[in-house]
């Protein structure tokens, strides 16, 4: 069959059309000189401003933790009887956590700034309740006074922190972290918290101390990065006790390429059913910090087996399969959940996270007559710590205490979502 001329130019021009069409196709990194809606040109009197977008460097101390199906819930035997955490099938979206816990510099450095660029009073609100070492049975006075400043002390993890004040620590990070992105340039190479070297004086000027005004601010680019631009970080913040429960399992070190099927389980954040290295040199050396039994905090002299009597330095011990750092032991963690003991149960299966006032109201709950100690206040904690019997290390146990209440026993890390992802 012959085609006149005419019709070859026709579809040649039909093909022309669609490979433009195709090309012209905006992305995110790439959206066109005009918009394929209205046809009106960006970055002009008329038209909207829309900058050039590069992925924003990952936040200071943050790890990547690629998401996925899990599931949820006890991975031992159910020893306390609270049936709180029945096995739930979810999806958690990636995100990014700390590698280790908010050590003991990090909030000197969080008090530091209070003091120097917010009131006394902020100060005042943010200091740690040291007293939560002192037992009117044992001598642990010296905890009190030295614990959090001594300088031996540094990278241990920073204890007697409320809820409250964890979740105000991750607003004055945020503010900080991005008022330093401001400072500092984008993710370009080099030297320097963001890429580029420090200027002298990079660490002067108010830092928003601690406020929500001032993450506001710098997130609404007024004199600094903004959403729009790309060019801020989103918020650090407590993570959700399922993207916390979820890195502690770290199952993605257990996964074939290729395999769907999620065929390996874990009772700690580590493989096998030990609390000890099962392989190389240190064979037989714990995995974690934890309490071994009735009296034994860290064996005998000569052969200690945690090697910590209370808490010890935030990278000991192996990080798991995301490359956190004390997932279990050491110091239990705050997570943003309120507690409910039906939570696994009630909340959705992408994302799941129990807010405060929705579902199961507080009300069912007697504590006034003090028969619960449950309301819209207490928050869940998870982990396990240096006082806390092996049960306690696995992912899936939970326990839940006031979000005013401190303890020697309970620290925290942060988390960020993975802005700009589907993943």
């Amino acid at each position: 069959m012959k085609f006149s001329p005419t019709i070859s130019l026709l579809a040649m021009g039909a093909l022309a059309l669609a490979s433009c069409s195709s090309s012209k196709k905006g992305t995110a990194t790439n959206p066109g000189k005009n918009s394929s809606t209205t046809g009106i040109e960006y970055n002009t009197d008329e038209g909207m401003k829309v900058s050039s977008f590069k992925k924003i460097p990952t936040g200071p101390g943050l790890v990547y933790i690629e998401g996925g199906r899990t599931v949820l819930g006890t991975m031992e035997e159910d020893v306390t009887n609270t049936h709180d955490n029945m096995e739930r099938t979810v999806t958690i979206a990636s995100f990014y956590m700390d590698e280790a816990e908010v050590a003991n510099i990090h909030w000197l450095e969080y008090l530091h700034y209070l003091r120097k660029d917010s009131t006394e009073e902020q100060y005042k609100a943010a200091l740690p309740d040291t007293t939560v070492w002192a037992r009117d049975l044992s001598f642990n006075d010296p905890y009190v006074t030295y614990y959090l400043r001594y300088p031996g002390f540094r990278y241990f993890p920073v204890v007697g922190v409320n809820w409250l004040q964890a979740d105000r620590y991750c607003t004055w990070r945020t503010a900080k972290v991005n008022e330093n992105l401001a400072k500092g340039g984008s993710s370009s190479k080099g030297g320097g918290l963001f890429g580029k070297k420090k200027k002298k004086g990079d660490d002067a000027g108010a830092a928003a101390a601690g406020s929500a005004e001032g993450a506001g601010a710098l997130a609404n680019g007024k004199g600094g990065p903004s959403i729009e631009q790309g060019t801020s970080l989103p918020n650090y913040r407590l993570p959700t006790e399922a993207e916390w429960e979820y890195a502690a399992q770290a199952l993605v070190g257990t996964q074939e390429v290729g395999n769907e099927n999620q065929e390996v389980k874990r009772i700690y954040p580590w493989d096998g059913r030990s609390t000890r290295n099962a392989y190389g040199r240190k064979q037989g050396q714990f995995l974690a910090n934890f309490k071994r039994g009735r009296g034994d905090y860290a064996g005998i002299a000569g052969s200690l087996n945690d090697g910590a009597m209370i808490t010890d330095y935030v990278y000991a011990y192996p990080p798991n399969d995301y490359g956190l750092y004390n997932m279990a032991g050491n110091v239990n963690e705050w997570v943003q959940d309120v507690y409910r003991p039906l939570s696994f149960q009630d909340v959705e299966d992408l994302n799941p996270f129990r807010r405060n006032g929705v579902s199961d109201p507080e009300g069912k709950y007697d504590k006034k007559g003090y028969q619960s100690l449950i309301d819209d206040h207490v928050r869940v904690y998870k982990g396990g710590s240096w006082r806390d019997v092996a049960y306690y290390l696995s992912p899936g146990t939970r326990r839940f205490m006031a979000e005013d209440s401190a303890t020697a026993t309970i620290g925290f890390r942060c988390a960020m979502i993975n802005a700009g992802s589907n993943k």
